[in-house]
């Protein structure tokens, strides 16, 4: 549906992007994911042409539309801060695109009032101005207004990131609904991992500008190619000195010339070990109490491992209080010493 091929963006000398190379499938939600400054609103721009590469191309169900006006790309696009006038109403900001395609009143009419429906907008909003709507009414207009003219893809630059945290876990979930329901193909761009991974079929982790690694959200979570992702994607324990040579000691292959981590939730407090599994014992530093869950700060072997029980409300253990930790090395992942995190 979308291939990026060996785009290059320059802003005078400071190279933007370094050959990247994208393939989004038609109907998949795919998000571009990375820190500020990474390249993931820039490989965002040239889709949806605001910025034209300096070298590779856009193409798009198979026509090339690198050099192609924005206007005429049908592609909708939903920005961070929304970009709605705030003056006019609800209906104008949702019909404002098919009045620029000049299109007949009463189709405008029956389609805005369509598309209103389908993303939860009642008629007495559509009166409303803008500004009188809370910050997720607005995000649900501008979805409205890009889905309006029926593009064949949408494109979303954190389109979450100026609602509070509660709307913001209500309203993602709205909008992948929203998404399968459309079945649109979908751009979305985020720095937030676990929105990327409640959200996505497939992630794109960007990196100066670079692409680190492409997949599925278990594939960037669990099989992390690079340091960069490993470290990026969630929480993680590095394991080092007296904890690795202690893996080493029990039959463990793992290179000390080599960095080495586990996720948080791999590791156990005081299970019966299982074949293959190795157990150390610590003291409990202290705990973070999230409800769900207990993350534990265990001492062992001179080093703090963070490990992430399930709160049964039973099994609680207190600072200082002795504990096993079990882990598997094959649930390690280890990156080349010289790869920069």
């Amino acid at each position: 549906m979308i291939k990026l091929n060996d785009i290059v963006v320059k802003f005078g000398d400071f190279t933007a992007l370094h050959n990247i190379n994208v393939h989004v499938k038609e109907g998949e939600f795919f998000t571009f994911l990375g820190p500020s400054g990474c390249g993931k609103t820039t490989t965002l721009r040239t889709i949806t042409g605001f910025i034209e590469p300096v070298a590779g191309s856009v193409v798009v169900k198979g026509r090339d539309i690198t050099h192609v006006p924005i206007e005429d790309r049908n592609i909708g696009i939903v920005f961070q801060s929304y970009a709605l006038f705030p003056t006019m109403t609800v209906y104008d900001n949702i019909a404002f695109g098919l009045k620029v395609k000049k299109q007949k009143k009463t189709e405008i009419d029956r389609r805005v009032r369509d598309i209103a429906k389908k993303v939860d907008l009642s008629d007495e909003q559509l009166k409303k101005a803008v500004s009188q709507l809370s910050g997720g009414q607005q995000q649900r207009v501008a979805i409205a207004r890009a889905l309006v003219t029926d593009p064949a893809i949408i494109c979303m630059d954190e389109p979450l990131s100026n609602l509070d945290a509660k709307l913001r876990v209500q309203l993602r979930n709205e909008l992948k609904k929203m998404q399968k329901d459309f079945g649109i193909t979908t751009i979305y761009v985020t720095h937030d991992q676990e929105e990327a991974l409640t959200l996505s079929d497939r992630i794109a982790v960007f990196n100066k500008g670079v692409i680190e690694q492409t997949g599925t959200p278990n594939e960037i979570y669990n099989h992390s190619k690079t340091e960069f992702v490993c470290n990026f994607i969630g929480d993680i324990n590095r394991l080092d000195g007296d904890v690795l040579q202690c893996l080493t000691g029990a039959g463990a292959s793992l290179d000390p010339a080599m960095h080495h981590y586990i996720r948080l939730e791999r590791l156990h407090v005081n299970m019966e070990p299982q074949a293959g599994q190795v157990q150390l014992s610590g003291i409990v530093e202290s705990r973070e109490y999230y409800g769900l869950y207990i993350k534990y700060y265990i001492r062992t072997k001179g080093q703090i491992l963070k490990v992430i029980e399930k709160n049964d409300g039973v099994r609680i253990y207190e600072e200082g209080q002795e504990v096993s930790v079990i882990l598997d090395p094959r649930d390690i992942m280890s990156y080349p010493a010289d790869e920069k995190a």
